[in-house]
């Protein structure tokens, strides 16, 4: 039975069906079968060892003996596996034809497509802070028209982050809009705090929430910086993605005007004018 199986699988590999082996191999044994009685050596269901049988008549593996009965014949061993040869060896003939077709075809189109632009170069994967804060200066820099940020800690930007407050004085100069929520847990740090008053006396709006769901910057509705928490790795750890993208920005900039207009304005917050002369203050004394 051992060596059944492996001829079985022997023939298989030369392109017959399981069926195809194990009919071929009962007919071997013997000078003749019927369909039946090759369906019951051959352990083949009935009603599939007529279609066997056929085809391996068309691939010159049997022959059929006519009579009161039709039986079949095995062809010899030997000119059997020499026919299974010759047609794998015409099946590895049109394999290599259309390999060589499909090559041809095939290599100038993959040498025109080293001209082109990678489809996801509009995509900047970010996972260093210090790379993060230089993009996120960017973004600020960039901004012509509104600026638009979503602030909850941690902060990769250094709390003083003046350039960022220069961007913002020289956005509502020209005219622009800048605009940020940040979040409550945000003002309990002092420092932060301060630079939030700071970046008020210079001319941005703010807003505040109890919770955002992430870090968010979005520049003339065409450039975003986003960080991408990993929601199962600490959370300390993050990947941002700055994408260059308008599509995407503009319907991120929708996502931050409805938040924008479910946060609250903190009345409590000192006058930014009065934290503006501060700051001038300290320069003076300086």
């Amino acid at each position: 039975m051992e060596s059944d199986d492996s001829a079985v699988n022997d023939l298989v590999s030369l392109g017959l069906s399981r069926y195809e082996a194990l009919v071929y191999l009962a007919l071997v044994r013997r000078e003749s079968y019927t369909a039946a009685e090759a369906a019951r050596a051959a352990q083949v269901p009935r009603q599939r060892v007529y279609d066997v049988l056929d085809a391996l008549v068309r691939r010159q593996l049997a022959v059929p003996r006519p009579g009161r009965v039709t039986a079949f014949s095995a062809v010899a061993p030997e000119l059997a596996l020499a026919r299974l040869m010759a047609r794998q060896r015409q099946s590895l003939e049109r394999l290599d034809q259309v390999s060589a077709a499909l090559g041809r075809a095939l290599s100038p189109v993959w040498t025109d497509g080293r001209s082109h632009t990678d489809p996801l170069d509009y995509i900047e994967v970010l996972r260093d802070p210090r790379a993060i804060a230089a993009r996120f200066a960017s973004i600020q820099e960039q901004a012509g028209r509104e600026l638009l940020s979503l602030c909850k800690p941690p902060f990769v930007a250094p709390p003083a982050n003046d350039e960022g407050i220069e961007a913002v004085r020289r956005l509502r100069r020209a005219g622009g809009t800048a605009r940020a929520v940040y979040t409550l847990e945000a003002l309990d740090d002092a420092e932060v705090s301060r630079n939030v008053r700071r970046f008020a006396a210079a001319g941005e709006e703010s807003r505040f929430a109890a919770r955002l769901p992430l870090k968010l910057v979005v520049a003339d509705a065409s450039l975003v910086l986003c960080d991408m928490p990993d929601p199962v790795a600490d959370t300390r750890t993050t990947t941002a993605l700055y994408i260059e993208h308008p599509a995407l920005a503009t319907c991120l900039r929708m996502a931050f005007l409805a938040v924008w207009d479910q946060a609250e304005e903190l009345p409590g917050l000192p006058d930014p004018g009065t934290a503006h002369d501060a700051d001038t203050r300290d320069t003076e004394d300086a």
